[in-house]
């Protein structure tokens, strides 16, 4: 999915991003709304998500895949963003760790103003975006250009419940942002990569999963492997399985 105009909440099923505890919010299609939709091109997705963004009154609850955001995109959303939260409305969004690190991102979470929370995890899943429990949008092309518009109360509250999972297993980085703590010299990104390596991914395999470029999962991998004592690929295998590093608690 891709808009040029959704906020930082949503201003990405296409490409760019809002817990404290659930709570039963309204459900259900309408007469006039199916339980699903599919949304084919970016007009469509755009508008969708517009009119998602204008009805909600209670809760948004955003997962953005990536990185960092682009200080011009994040400018862009704020407006509506601030809207949503000056209705009373929560927002929480779930990011990966790298977001940690976006200066552009925690600037824009300063200048909000209302109830607003932000966590990350090494992995999330694809983009997602669910409004009041009412109304959930996920993607349904790799390039993002369809997507599905969901209002059947059992979908929608599936992936509310996703969200809620994830969101009490994520660091929070957003209005408080949790330390994270190296062990032995391992710090958890090097731990989350180290599982990956184990799987038998490759550089770009791990980058893309973890929401990073493939410059910096490398220069991760040199320093595990240098942590580890390891001088070649295979060995850091075998030194990560020894270690007992996978093992302990995340």
């Amino acid at each position: 999915m891709n808009t040029e105009h959704v906020p930082q909440g949503v201003e990405e099923l296409r490409e760019t991003g809002s817990a404290a505890h659930p709570r039963a919010l309204r459900t259900g299609p309408t007469p006039t709304a199916p339980a699903i939709t599919v949304l084919d091109g970016l007009d469509r997705i755009n508008a969708a998500i517009d009119r998602a963004m204008d009805d909600v009154t209670e809760e948004f609850l955003a997962i953005q895949p990536g990185g960092t955001r682009p200080p011009e995109t994040l400018a862009e959303a704020f407006p509506r963003d601030q809207a949503v939260l000056s209705r009373g409305c929560r927002m929480r969004t779930l990011y990966q760790h790298t977001t940690r690190h976006s200066l552009p991102v925690l600037a824009y979470f300063e200048q909000l103003d209302g109830d607003a929370e932000a966590r990350t995890l090494d992995e999330v899943t694809d983009r997602l975006f669910v409004f009041d429990r009412t109304v959930a949008f996920i993607p349904a092309s790799k390039d993002r250009t369809v997507a599905l518009e969901l209002r059947h109360p059992a979908l929608v509250e599936y992936f509310a419940t996703t969200f809620w999972r994830l969101w009490r297993l994520a660091t929070p980085m957003w209005p408080q942002a949790a330390p994270q703590v190296s062990e032995g010299g391992i710090t958890p990104r090097q731990r989350a990569i180290a599982g990956l390596l184990v799987e038998g991914l490759t550089d770009a395999e791990i980058a893309d999963r973890l929401g990073m470029n493939i410059r910096t999962a490398r220069v991760h991998i040199a320093k595990l492997a240098a942590t580890l004592g390891s001088e070649s690929r295979a060995q850091l295998g075998f030194l990560i399985g020894q270690s007992g590093i996978l093992d302990r608690e995340q």
